[in-house]
């Protein structure tokens, strides 16, 4: 893999997909393994299929917007709306979690 630089990752599906993919795949099957696998899917399918991961070069953070009403977009299971929340924002945060990892950076907060 090559060296993460900020400036390549603005046009990232070009640059970086292959490590992008990654991070996501990694993520859900950490998720698949600890959390109910049916909601789980539903969450990659219909709501982290439309996410967006960004990167902030000041704050070295990486962060992954959702699309509007992510909630709303999840109609292949019922799930009370609190277990789907907290599980989607676990979700996210494994994610960037998974793209730190992924880019071989160290998140803001273990600097």
């Amino acid at each position: 893999m090559a060296e993460f630089d900020p400036e390549q990752f603005e046009d990232k599906y070009a640059n970086y997909f292959p490590e992008l993919q990654r991070a996501y795949k990694n993520a859900f099957e950490t998720m698949n393994d600890r959390f109910d696998s049916e909601v789980i899917h539903a969450i990659d399918q219909q709501i982290l299929n439309e996410s967006e991961p960004f990167y902030d070069e000041e704050t070295g953070t990486f962060t992954v917007e959702l699309p509007e009403n992510p909630t709303d977009r999840l109609t292949a299971i019922v799930v009370d709306d609190e277990k789907l929340t907290e599980t989607l924002d676990r979700y996210v945060a494994e994610i960037e979690s998974e793209l730190y990892r992924v880019f071989d950076l160290e998140p803001p907060e273990e600097r």
